[in-house]
């Protein structure tokens, strides 16, 4: 046997338990996938806390995520939500982006918001840990170019009232569709942990009324797929916790329940 292949025999086989993900883009990722009542909706909320922020100079995106979609067919999908991002001042920015069903980001609006980084999409936001923030996508006051739907991400302090609008998206479509909550982390599968909790899911209607959402199913990017084994989403105290760098305990497939609150 050559030195080669008998280094690769003896190498141990990578289990996602420490070092890098082997992901293609170096993450892993873990989703709360909502359990949304019937009906049409054209809005969708959560409430997200940092509860425990990255040790690690590495860039970790905490994020609501919709489609839009007129009568089934798919205008695009779009995430919202904020990130430990070391570029920007206080490693704290925001995100609002997407992606057309061919292909290609979403065109929208310029953002009021400065970008250390220069991104369209990601904004600078001192965020805080331990404060709960209200992350809504719904349609924007007025049309994109050529009369495209307009979807606007507004980021609230519930802490303080003061709601930042990050900017508006173009996308054809009516309503949201498969909401979902996740975390997308660049840190190892072995560094310190980090956690969230999400709470208070809801969708919009047209008449502006919210309906809560009271149960996701969990999912994990597979080690097989590169993902880490050391991602968890498990209940909270009224909400749902999302970790990295810890045991699993809540496995994928998992119908979580949240609190009639």
């Amino acid at each position: 046997m050559g030195e080669g292949l008998l280094a690769r025999w003896r190498r141990p086989r990578w289990d996602g338990t420490r070092g890098t993900p082997r992901s293609a883009n170096r993450a892993s990722s873990a989703h709360l996938r909502w359990e949304v009542p019937v009906g049409t909706w054209v809005g969708a909320e959560a409430t997200l806390t940092v509860l425990r922020p990255p040790q690690v100079p590495r860039l970790v995106f905490w994020a609501l995520q919709v489609s839009v979609a007129d009568r089934g067919r798919r205008g695009g999908g779009a995430h919202l939500g904020l990130q430990w991002h070391p570029p920007h001042p206080g490693s704290t920015a925001v995100n609002w982006g997407g992606y057309r069903p061919q292909g290609g980001e979403l065109d929208g609006s310029a953002s009021a918001l400065p970008s250390a980084t220069g991104n369209a999409n990601t904004r600078d936001l001192a965020w805080e840990v331990g404060r709960p923030y209200r992350l809504a996508v719904g349609p924007a006051p007025t049309p994109g170019p050529d009369g495209v739907a307009g979807w606007r991400g507004t980021v609230t302090d519930l802490a303080t009232g003061v709601a930042t609008v990050v900017r508006d998206l173009w996308a054809p479509g009516t309503e949201v569709v498969d909401p979902m909550v996740w975390t997308e982390a660049f840190v190892d599968c072995d560094h310190p942990p980090t956690s969230v909790s999400w709470s208070a899911l809801a969708v919009v209607g047209a008449d502006g009324a919210r309906v809560p959402v009271r149960a996701v199913r969990t999912s994990y990017q597979s080690v097989a797929d590169g993902g880490c084994a050391t991602s968890d989403s498990s209940p909270g105290d009224g909400s749902l916790v999302q970790a990295t760098g810890v045991r699993r305990v809540t496995p994928a497939g998992t119908r979580l329940e949240l609190p009639d609150r």
